[in-house]
């Protein structure tokens, strides 16, 4: 490591949030070791975020030439047996288990031992007919099909009605509704915003054909309804055990903390609050029960996580940050899988508020510290990116150039420059805006020569998070800002997420990240009806190329694609929010483990019927 580096290390600084995106379109994403909301698979925001038309190969084949996808194990596996979880955090989790409701990557990890998702996807991320439920799609009149199997039940043994598909819509559509999802996806369900508005009973757009079939009616139709968008839910809610619950109270309720029922391989037995979730195998899971007898999900804070899986203590880590790897790079009781992740961390500017009353981003640009484009132009040039990855994550994250994720190969565009460090070019574009050194202390003062202080929120993380920080606050002071923390100190997880998403005064700028889930649509995060547009950004050109990206029109690819283009040129150019990393999961597994699997196109999640163990405890590492 050369000179400047070492002279680095004592400065670095930890950013990224995750946000998930969360929801079923770009959701909520993934836990990860910085914080990430995530959105799901059909708005959360690409969840939201997370997530996303079609994107072509995952990329798998680069990511197999760092670390494998997969591990068999050809050990015969013993009888039963609990997986144990490390979820790496150092603080509680939520604990909000309900695809509806739940806000950040962590709950998402949990759930995925117990998920409620109706479909499953290819490759390319699309949705096909191999899960509960399949879609048929009628483009010419704007309807979609949704089909369910016979004979699926819940957890408790209830049968899994056309009523549960419908309950979601009814939970977000409500007036009520304490969560993020109500958006412009959502509201592109016909008779979901005569519902929201205390119009209707019900959304006339939902229709039950039968006992396995429900009709939905949009008001237009896009690639986006292939990769779970367009309004389309992903997940069931069980109406036998929370449709007479108070909308208003729901985020509350045993039946969403305590005792929530599964579609999924495993279901909940026993919470602690914020600590652990203990799973056990659901003997009326649709694809048979499963191999074993539970699952074990315990937070494990960053500190001693290594320690604990060279010990042979769990099975699996995720949110695993990429900065343990020197931790456990030896250990031969594991294996590392690795792949490129659906997601990006970013530097976010607060331009406005949400008016939380009209569910309406309201932009002002005036009234806001980092209204002028140049300042916010020159607060991504001065950010050295390129040094964290090396020296903190051992360039297993990347400078991100765009806030599409290259996994989504068909809409990624590696041309596109980003914002690369440069504080020559930084200090340049603050003196043609006016913001100049007036008393020559070497901090620049504001255009009419008052002091300038920016307020940065940031997440506290494990113990390189206060170095990342304090490396970031240089870069920014070398081109003469004065930026400093928001509260004087890095924020708790869920306190930073409560405080950005409340638009709070003290926050002028904040480090944040993106779970985006499999739908690569951006309207769930950016839009002006999206809760999770945290810069709080909009214009009539955004607002437009939004809705060409999900048009009828975008069924042409080429046209999307050109869509794609100018929104990622237009955000550059603009720079209300700057993506900042791509990141590389890793997640170890112990060797005991059988059929475990990462691979977008074959997850473990998809398939936990099979996954075994060959020995009663965890094997240990020698060295």
């Amino acid at each position: 490591m050369n000179k400047k580096l070492w002279g680095l290390l004592a400065l670095l600084l930890a950013f990224m949030l995750v946000l998930a995106a969360c929801s079923s379109d770009g959701e909520e994403t993934t836990g990860t070791d910085d914080g990430t909301k995530t959105e799901e698979a059909t708005p959360e925001e690409g969840t939201e975020e997370g997530t996303e038309g079609e994107a072509e190969e995952p990329v798998a084949e680069d990511s197999d030439a760092l670390f494998p996808l997969a591990i068999e194990n050809d050990g015969e596996a013993i009888s039963g047996g609990t997986l144990k979880v490390a979820l790496s955090k150092d603080e509680p989790f939520q604990g909000i288990f309900s695809y509806v409701l739940y806000e950040d990557a962590y709950d998402d990890e949990i759930m995925k031992y117990a998920s409620n998702s109706l479909f499953e996807t290819d490759g390319d991320f699309l949705l096909t007919d191999e899960g509960i439920a399949s879609i048929e799609v009628d483009q010419d009149n704007n309807k979609v099909l949704v089909k369910i199997r016979e004979g699926v039940k819940w957890s408790d043994g209830e049968p899994l009605k056309i009523e549960d598909l419908i309950q979601p819509y009814l939970i977000i559509g409500h007036k009520d509704y304490t969560g993020v999802r109500y958006d412009v996806d959502f509201q592109n369900i016909i008779g979901a915003v005569e519902y929201h508005d205390g119009k209707a009973d019900t959304i006339s757009g939902l229709k039950k054909i039968d006992e396995t079939t429900l009709e939905m009616s949009f008001n237009k139709l896009s690639p986006a309804i292939f990769s779970g968008g367009d309004g389309l839910w992903t997940y069931a809610e069980p109406s036998h055990m929370i449709k007479d619950i108070p909308i208003a109270e729901l985020v509350e309720s045993d039946a969403v903390r305590k005792n929530p029922v599964t579609l999924g391989a495993f279901k909940i037995d026993k919470i602690v609050p914020g600590e652990s979730v203990q799973l056990v195998a659901n003997e009326h899971f649709w694809k048979g029960k499963p191999k074993l007898d539970g699952v074990l999900v315990k937070v494990v804070p960053t500190s001693s996580i290594s320690v604990a899986l060279k010990q042979g203590e769990y099975d699996v880590a995720i949110s695993f940050n990429a900065s343990k790897m020197e931790e456990i790079k030896d250990a031969d009781n594991m294996d590392v899988l690795g792949r490129q992740e659906l997601y990006y961390s970013y530097l976010g500017f607060k331009l406005g508020k949400y008016d939380y009353e009209n569910n309406v981003v309201v932009t002002d640009i005036e009234g806001s510290k980092t209204g002028d484009v140049k300042l916010r132009q020159a607060m991504g040039y001065a950010l050295d990116v390129e040094q964290v990855a090396e020296v903190f994550y051992n360039n297993l994250r990347e400078r991100a150039n765009s806030l599409i994720p290259p996994v989504f190969a068909s809409f990624y565009d590696a041309s596109l420059e980003g914002y690369t460090y440069d504080p020559d070019k930084a200090a340049a574009l603050l003196d043609e805006a006016g913001f100049k050194d007036v008393d020559g202390d070497g901090i620049r003062e504001d255009k009419a020569g008052k002091p300038l202080e920016i307020k940065f929120a940031t997440m506290a993380g494990d113990d390189i998070a206060e170095d990342i920080t304090q490396f970031y606050l240089q870069n920014w002071k070398d081109v003469g800002l004065n930026v400093t923390l928001t509260t004087g100190r890095t924020i708790e997880f869920n306190s930073f997420y409560d405080k950005v998403q409340a638009d709070d005064p003290e926050i002028d700028i904040f480090m944040a990240a993106w779970g985006t889930g499999t739908n690569p649509s951006p309207a769930g995060l950016y839009s002006k009806t999206a809760e999770y547009n945290f810069s709080r950004y909009s214009s009539d050109f955004l607002e437009e190329t939004l809705t060409n990206i999900d048009s009828p029109k975008a069924f042409d690819a080429d046209y999307r694609a050109k869509e794609f283009r100018a929104w990622q040129e237009y955000m550059v150019e603009q720079a209300p929010i700057i993506p900042t990393m791509y990141r590389y999961e890793l997640v170890p597994v112990n060797k005991r483990v059988k059929n475990w699997s990462i691979d977008y196109t074959n997850e473990s999640h998809s398939n936990l019927q099979d996954v075994e163990l060959v020995s009663d405890t965890g094997v240990k590492s020698s060295k």
